[in-house]
């Protein structure tokens, strides 16, 4: 036990958070020369976008990294024996049941706009139909997203706050950071509603904490958005497969 609790001191809370989503780590993975520790799927997207380097610092990654990351199990194992405090709310969670509680916390969805809808499982012709029009709503976020493009390439928004719109993702975080950092009014970020998953009726206590915690890189660089989260995944999980270890 003494062991254990001394390898849990020598980290701190910002180790179980992965550098790419900023969530708590979900199955982490670490890389042999940085020792720089990811969720897999983070990784594997990552690994999948920019080829041959660490997502964090630009290390080299090998080929068999690559294609079967290392399981950062010790980090795992303490995980599920040691808390940290939810980022909003400061209650003791341990640290491999926090993304469970996240679902829960009020104040969490307040500030990082996370839906308060916890998913229920139970098929019904409800939840078909429901999946049906989640489909068509994908699409036309897709579309919206690509439509809505600057000269560059990039697409454009409105600010929720200030009603001046043709931001870039960049420009819009700026202009926030600049002229909005204390105004807290609840909204609707326009980059999430763009994205094929985004929810209109999800609201934002905090935009610009928002923006600063979950858009400080364009989505459209690191998944294909034509494709939902699980096609994606299995995408690279097969792509691993053909990899010539």
């Amino acid at each position: 036990m003494s062991e254990e609790l001394s390898a849990a001191t020598s980290y701190t809370e910002d180790d179980f958070y992965c550098p790419v989503c900023q969530e708590v780590l979900k199955t982490p993975v670490r890389t042999a020369a940085c020792q720089h520790v990811f969720c897999r799927k983070c990784f594997l997207t990552a690994m999948r976008e920019s080829g041959i380097h660490c997502p964090l610092c630009r290390g080299s990654v090998t080929r068999r990294e690559r294609a079967c990351p290392e399981r950062a199990l010790d980090l795992e194992n303490i995980m599920r024996k040691f808390s940290g405090s939810c980022r909003c709310c400061s209650k003791k969670i341990k640290f491999y049941r926090m993304r469970h509680h996240y679902k829960s916390c009020k104040k969490y969805q307040d500030e990082y706009g996370v839906s308060s809808v916890i998913p229920n499982f139970k098929v019904s012709q409800d939840s078909v139909r429901n999946s049906n029009r989640s489909e068509t709503s994908t699409s036309d976020n897709t579309e919206t997203y690509q439509e809505n493009t600057s000269s560059s390439g990039h697409p454009t928004f409105k600010c929720p706050l200030c009603q001046e719109s043709n931001f870039t993702r960049q420009r819009l975080l700026d202009h926030c950071n600049s002229n909005h950092l204390f105004q807290i009014v609840p909204v609707t970020c326009p980059i999430c509603v763009s994205l094929p998953w985004g929810d209109p009726s999800q609201i934002t206590r905090n935009f610009v904490s928002h923006l600063n915690q979950r858009h400080q890189f364009d989505y459209g660089e690191f998944v294909n958005l034509q494709l939902d989260e699980e096609t994606q995944y299995q995408t690279a999980v097969e792509e691993s497969f053909q990899v010539n270890i």
